[in-house]
């Protein structure tokens, strides 16, 4: 596999390749690829932000920092934050209602759709922190193929930044997390993958890239069209 990079890493050795600068790639090898969904193979954050903005304000929350902390998570999570004594099923399927019907501006990001159809369908999967029913609307939305054993927030006990989701992903391809590379955009998802002992590859399209060097990434790059 071969990935460009913006930061270069004596710790990352696999069979795709990086590009530290305009001119120079890295070729690193890895067993398999685990995509983030939100902010790396798609961009829904419009989406995102309008949902939990509206939820907030309607609870009587700062919109800004509820959004914030969305962001990469699952809903549940935060739900259950901002109001640990609300009924939590169903408020997070309030929220899962209104964000599968807002579609508007859920597009595939620049990149996804050639990485993804160069890519063994054994050799890659979507961990997300998305309920399975609105990470399936917006893979359909954006016109991403649907892999076969995706992971989501219905399938775990314990979100990102715990280790559980990419350590799942990994498994049902048939692999150890040290043996993939995990792609995030966001630090919960870089913490997540680094302390299931993947490879981490970062994009700077939700925060700075130097928020997602302080998280651990071990590249940040511009997007999946590095890769």
């Amino acid at each position: 596999m071969i990935v460009g990079s913006a930061i270069p890493s004596d710790r990352f050795s696999d069979e795709r390749m990086l590009a530290d600068d305009a001119s120079r790639m890295i070729q690193v090898q890895c067993g398999a690829l685990l995509f983030d969904l939100d902010g790396v193979l798609i961009d829904s954050t419009p989406a995102v932000a309008r949902v939990w903005r509206r939820w907030a304000i309607e609870r009587g929350f700062n919109p800004d920092e509820v959004v914030a902390r969305a962001h990469g998570r699952p809903s549940l999570t935060t739900v259950r934050e901002y109001l640990p004594r609300a009924n939590h099923e169903a408020e997070n399927k309030e929220v899962e209602r209104q964000e599968i019907q807002d579609l508007e501006g859920v597009v595939p990001l620049p990149g996804a759709l050639n990485l993804l159809a160069s890519l063994p369908a054994d050799r890659w999967t979507i961990v997300t922190s998305c309920t399975r029913r609105l990470a399936e609307v917006r893979i359909k939305a954006a016109g991403l193929p649907l892999p076969a054993n995706m992971i989501t927030s219905s399938d775990i006990h314990n979100g990102k930044p715990h280790p559980e989701p990419y350590l799942k992903g990994a498994s049902v391809l048939g692999f150890s997390a040290a043996d993939c590379i995990v792609l995030e955009d966001v630090p919960a998802g870089v913490r997540a993958g680094k302390a299931a002992g993947a490879k981490v590859v970062a994009f700077p399209s939700t925060v700075a890239s130097a928020v997602l060097e302080e998280a651990g990434a071990d590249w940040v790059l511009r997007n999946c069209a590095d890769v």
